[in-house]
């Protein structure tokens, strides 16, 4: 008997844990959840919406390019180092090859051997044939062959000048400049080093990045893709610029989507007075806008619990649940997609507690 009432109490316990209704939890903010004794209700508008989503972003150099040298050689002189800004045409750096400045010289010097022969052979050529204007001083053969060997002797001329040019083109190798105004960011050479090895692993001598504008990357997920307004500017403001907030359209859009599942926009960002560096990360507000008449509701008026996503409409007095998908958002209205059309009533504040065809007082 003694053991009795505890056993009593025990299962009395257990019999009312089991009694609990189970609800699925309700992710709507408290301020949602409004008195049940009278519904406040409101209508689903129809029409077009904008609104704007937050992403972040990278700034990256609008050109930029590794300076490998053409030929093999030995480094000379440096003539810039890191943080150098250079001009178009600047000579970067030296190299000498012995190897390639005795080719040149030795084309030099066949090139001017073969124009003294040409000339030889034109100045022989003119005078036989002013000799022949007297019958049978010169026989016609000899004529022809001082002409043969006058062509072939201009022909030999203008291959060693192709071949002195391409030794000349090859020499100016020796010489690095910059192929557009930049910055030096990275220099891996020091002067007597050997470049131009053709290995795949050799370091570029030179980084140069172009820094009067950069690009400003910024990764639209797959969900908004078809909601870009590239129509109206796009702000963007950077952590290391406090107070500073920048305005700039869209100038190019990828197309396509990337690994992720996101499409990349570029941003063109004048950079004159070289504020801004590559490598900065971005807050970008960019612009979005639907694409076709949307319904909308008070962001209060959708019960997000962790089965599904519906808001409570009226219909006869009462509760009908229909399952929705949430588009933009700007403020304290949503965009929502569902069997739904504009103007019907909607409760504004409804909880997860509200059932089908339950009547709304």
């Amino acid at each position: 008997m003694k053991y009795l009432i505890p056993l009593i109490l025990i299962f009395t316990s257990l019999t009312e844990a089991c009694s609990v209704e189970q609800h699925p939890a309700d992710l709507t903010s408290s301020k949602q959840k409004k008195s049940t004794g009278t519904a406040q209700l409101g209508r689903i508008c129809c029409g077009s919406f904008a609104a704007s989503v937050k992403l972040p972003g990278q700034l990256k150099p609008y050109e930029q390019v590794s300076i490998f040298p053409k030929v093999s050689g030995f480094v000379k002189q440096l003539l810039v180092d890191r943080g150098d800004f250079v001009h178009k045409g600047q000579v970067l750096a030296k190299l000498e090859a012995p190897e390639i400045e005795s080719q040149l010289q030795t084309a030099m010097s066949k090139y001017d051997q073969i124009q003294q022969t040409a000339a030889a052979s034109r100045e022989r050529y003119t005078r036989l044939k002013e000799a022949a204007k007297e019958p049978g001083a010169v026989a016609p053969l000899e004529l022809d062959m001082a002409q043969a060997r006058m062509k072939a002797d201009e022909a030999a001329v203008q291959s060693e000048k192709a071949n002195l040019f391409s030794s000349g083109s090859i020499n100016k190798y020796l010489t690095i400049t910059a192929p557009f105004d930049g910055i030096i960011v990275q220099r891996n050479v020091s002067e007597g080093a050997l470049v131009g090895g053709n290995k795949a692993s050799d370091p570029p001598m030179f980084i140069l990045e172009a820094s009067g504008k950069l690009r400003l990357e910024v990764m639209i997920p797959e969900d908004y893709v078809d909601k870009i307004d590239s129509k109206h500017p796009v702000s963007f403001s950077f952590n290391a610029l406090t107070g500073k907030t920048f305005t700039a359209q869209i100038s190019r859009m990828a197309k396509a989507l990337g690994s992720e599942r996101s499409e990349a926009i570029e941003i063109d960002v004048p950079n004159a007075q070289q504020l801004l560096k590559a490598g900065m990360y971005a807050e970008v507000d960019i612009p979005l806008s639907s694409p076709t008449q949307s319904l909308i509701v008070p962001s209060s008026a959708i019960v997000r619990s962790t089965e599904r996503m519906y808001v409570v409409t009226e219909k006869n007095g009462k509760a009908h649940l229909v399952d929705v998908r949430e588009g933009l958002r700007k403020g304290d209205s949503s965009e929502i997609f569902g069997q739904l059309s504009g103007g019907i009533p909607v409760m504004l504040h409804p909880t997860d507690d509200i059932k089908e065809n339950e009547p709304i007082h």
